[in-house]
């Protein structure tokens, strides 16, 4: 990609509200190897609306024209998931770098048939799974390496996704399991893959899943809308090192822990918590405690935090770790590295969902990654 700055284009811009407005845009903003070149909207007038609104001039309710620029060098795709496999397609062939957030695609089949174009295309990838960007994930990350826990023995997480009995409009969608944006694929998604790159993979796991509250009241409509996703996953198993994991996964009408996880060991243990089964989005603390006793705050080292300084006035915003995924990417392309997930790891992710879904369906314990029983 030519020059120190990468140019990039921004597929599903709302100046009101949205992800891209919420988190990718202050992250670029705030980060002096990127610049945003173009936006794109589902109409003409919501593209004016989102260039007069962010600064930029080259808008387009076209995503192929948007793709074609010349002076775009990576596009973010910040759309619905069903929408994902098109736009993230049309940028691969134009032999653009692609950020998609995540889920990649409503299943495992247009995960894999993105991930094999970009492959193809030989194309660097990116998919919004930024938690491992967080610093205290990070911090984990060093901590286990250094010894502080000891020998993994365990390791349990709880998280809430929907709190109260009302859904935000945008997030209707996710009620239909057909959508591929839910419980299981997004607040579960993010959690284990935080869980399984801090602690390795699952070697084999077993699943429940369950639609607790049929129905649900919608924010503005005040429509009671039917669900056909669930809103409650449960996974218990044994990841490869040997070490059990139970992860549970729920919605909640009132209270309750928003994000647990502790990783126990025969020397100590690590407790991080957050507001929310999403650790990508949400603030993370980090406790820790050896030999006995209740678990203390442990400070995320300076180094850590301070890592990449530009992005130091968004700590403890959601553009926070978004940013520090952008800026991993550009030094990965800069050299030649692989510190971010692409859409190979986001494959694996897929197809730990699917397992996930067959263990749940079958009420058989299996192996994620022969599709079989454990």
């Amino acid at each position: 990609m030519p020059g120190s700055t990468l140019g990039v284009g921004i597929i599903g811009v709302n100046p009101d509200w949205g992800w891209a407005a919420t988190a990718h845009i202050p992250a670029l903003r705030a980060l002096p190897n990127y610049e945003v070149r173009a936006l794109g909207a589902t109409s003409a007038e919501a593209a004016r609306a989102a260039g007069e609104a962010f600064g930029v001039d080259a808008v387009f309710s076209d995503h192929e024209e948007l793709v074609a620029q010349p002076n775009v060098d990576v596009v973010a795709v910040t759309v619905k998931v069903p929408h994902h496999r098109e736009l993230v397609s049309a940028a691969l062939a134009a032999g653009k770098a692609v950020y998609c957030e995540w889920p990649l695609g409503r299943d495992l089949d247009d995960a894999r048939a993105m991930a094999a174009l970009a492959a193809k295309q030989n194309v660097r990838t990116i998919v919004g799974l930024q938690a491992r960007q967080a610093p205290a994930i990070e911090f984990v990350r060093e901590l286990l390496r250094d010894g502080y826990v000891g020998e993994v023995l365990s390791t349990t997480m709880i998280g809430l996704s929907v709190a109260g009995d009302v859904v935000i409009q945008p997030n209707v969608y996710m009620l239909d399991v057909n959508n591929g944006a839910n419980l299981l694929t997004v607040a579960v998604g993010h959690s284990l893959d935080t869980l399984n790159h801090v602690l390795g993979e699952f070697a084999d796991l077993s699943a429940v899943s369950a639609i607790r509250r049929p129905l649900i009241t919608a924010e503005k409509s005040r429509e009671q809308i039917v669900k056909t996703a669930a809103d409650q996953i449960a996974v218990v198993g044994t990841l490869r090192s040997g070490a059990t994991a139970s992860v549970h996964v729920r919605e909640a009408v009132a209270g309750g822990i928003g994000f647990l996880w502790e990783i126990n060991g025969t020397d100590g243990t690590l407790r991080i918590m957050a507001e929310a089964a999403l650790p990508g989005i949400f603030p993370l603390t980090v406790a820790g405690a050896r030999g006995g006793g209740e678990p203390a705050e442990l400070a995320v080292p300076t180094a850590l935090t301070q890592k990449w300084p530009a992005l130091t006035s968004l700590e403890g915003a959601p553009a926070y770790n978004v940013g520090r995924a952008y800026a991993a990417f550009a030094a990965d392309i800069g050299n030649g590295t692989h510190t971010v997930p692409d859409f190979a790891d986001a494959v694996r992710r897929h197809e730990l969902i699917v397992a996930i879904e067959q263990s749940a369906a079958s009420g058989e314990r299996v192996n994620p990654w022969t599709s079989g029983p454990a």
